[in-house]
């Protein structure tokens, strides 16, 4: 009898790639899906029902994998996996990187590749070719969430749109001196995303002639206590400062909004803050932000997995996720004279 080991042989390729290809998952080309479509025919191969048990769901878990677990986004997003998963009877495992990455062996080579999962959503960090490759060989399907990882889809707001809205916005108050505080890569997280915002504000500041300052340019790594520290910087020179700071998160914008307040600086008299993400503490500190629903995103992303498993069409371009600005009062019009 044909197994499925005697196609991969014959078309040259792993035994992942045979049975994505036959069950219509993203990861393999065209030519290979056909190519693998032909041999099997021709050498009568007939899935075992072990070989399509992803199909019919035959673990009723699916994985996440995220660099760390203590960031609002991730514990956000995995609230609205977990809520789509129970309601169809799916167990959610968690695998955490633990931040600093010395995890990474372990959770790639042993409990990703052995773990008996039927999908896996991975959240938008660095990976290397090594780990790109080790993900794209499961016999599972998957998607990223949050961002983007070079040769898979995802599900995620469009980063360059929300940025721009948010530049423009502060721009549209009368801002010319708006000073960026940026994430970082720290442990790898939303490799991406801070390079695509960053770029998004530069390119904005530009076309309305204003100058970036590289003084002015400043990493917040996402967390609060960081984005404290580098706003502090930003606002010790009093004669020097800027009339605005955009931050590429909310938690960052709250330590700015801490960094005023501790100088005396009136928000937003003085200087207006402004956030993307909308965290849940947002609209009772007043913050102006660029909203997004990582919950959403989330069982968006956790329905297209279902959906496949079910026997439905890969979805090779899910839907960009909405972003909408939200004004507070942490931003109005520059004071005259500053």
């Amino acid at each position: 009898m044909t197994s499925i080991d005697d196609v991969a042989r014959s078309v040259g390729v792993s035994t992942a790639t045979v049975s994505r290809a036959l069950r219509g998952l993203p990861g393999v080309s065209p030519g290979t899906r056909a190519r693998v479509e032909r041999t099997a025919s021709r050498l009568g191969y007939v899935p075992s029902s072990a070989a399509s048990g992803l199909a019919s769901g035959r673990t009723m878990a699916m994985g996440v994998l995220l660099p760390l677990v203590d960031r609002w986004y991730f514990s956000a997003m995995l609230d609205g996996v977990d809520r789509r998963l129970r309601a169809a009877g799916y167990d959610l495992i968690v695998f955490s990187l633990g931040g600093t990455g010395v995890n990474r062996e372990r959770v790639f080579s042993r409990s990703i590749l052995r773990k008996r999962i039927d999908a896996l959503l991975v959240m938008c960090m660095a990976l290397t070719p090594d780990e790109r490759r080790a993900l794209q060989d499961l016999d599972s399907p998957s998607v990223v969430v949050g961002g983007t990882v070079q040769g898979m889809r995802d599900v995620s707001i469009d980063d360059d749109a929300a940025m721009t809205d948010a530049a423009e916005y502060l721009i549209a108050l009368g801002h010319t001196r708006i000073a960026h505080l940026r994430g970082g890569d720290s442990y790898g997280i939303e490799f991406e995303v801070p390079r695509i915002r960053e770029e998004a504000f530069d390119r904005t500041m530009h076309r309305h002639g204003l100058a970036v300052r590289p003084q002015w340019d400043a990493k917040g790594n996402f967390r609060f206590l960081d984005g404290k520290t580098a706003a502090g910087t930003l606002l010790d020179n009093a004669l020097d400062r800027p009339t605005a700071i955009l931050c590429s998160s909310d938690e960052m914008a709250f330590g700015a909004l801490m960094a005023a307040q501790e100088r005396g600086i009136a928000v937003p008299g003085e200087l207006s803050i402004m956030g993307i993400d909308d965290h849940e503490f947002a609209e009772p500190m007043g913050l102006t932000t660029i909203a997004q629903r990582p919950e959403e995103q989330g069982a968006y992303a956790a329905g297209l997995l279902l959906d496949e498993l079910a026997g439905g069409p890969a979805v090779e371009n899910p839907l960009v996720q909405p972003h909408l600005l939200v004004a507070r009062n942490s931003t109005g019009p520059p004071r005259p004279g500053l």
